[in-house]
Order: C-alpha cells, then sequence, then structure tokens
C-alpha cells in the first residue's frame, strides 16, 4: 500500500510539472498567433477567416 500512495504522489508531481509546461506552451501559441494578426493588419493581409469567408 505504501508503494502505491508514493506511485501516486509522484505521479501528481509528474502531472503537475507536465501542467505547468502545457500551460506556458499554451501562452506562447497565443501570443505568436496575436504577433501573426497584428503582423497581417500591418501588411494589410487578409486573415483566412476573411478569404473563407469570401469564397463562399
Amino acid at each position: 500500500m505504501d508503494a502505491l500512495k508514493k506511485e501516486r504522489r509522484e505521479l501528481a508531481e509528474r502531472k503537475k510539472k507536465l501542467y505547468a509546461q502545457y500551460r506556458a506552451a499554451q501562452q506562447e501559441m497565443r501570443e505568436a498567433v496575436a504577433v501573426k494578426a497584428n503582423v497581417d493588419h500591418l501588411l494589410d493581409l487578409p486573415s483566412g477567416r476573411e478569404s473563407k469567408a469570401q469564397e463562399r
């Protein structure tokens, strides 16, 4: 039983670290998308959504 408790604690700690990495990666992705949108706007390029709407 002690081994299972120890393993559970280790797995919970690992999950916590991996989730922190996931959140950091998610934040970086959001920033990259925002930067891309800003650059596209400054260069006056149509976004993917607008071009799809125009095709319909």
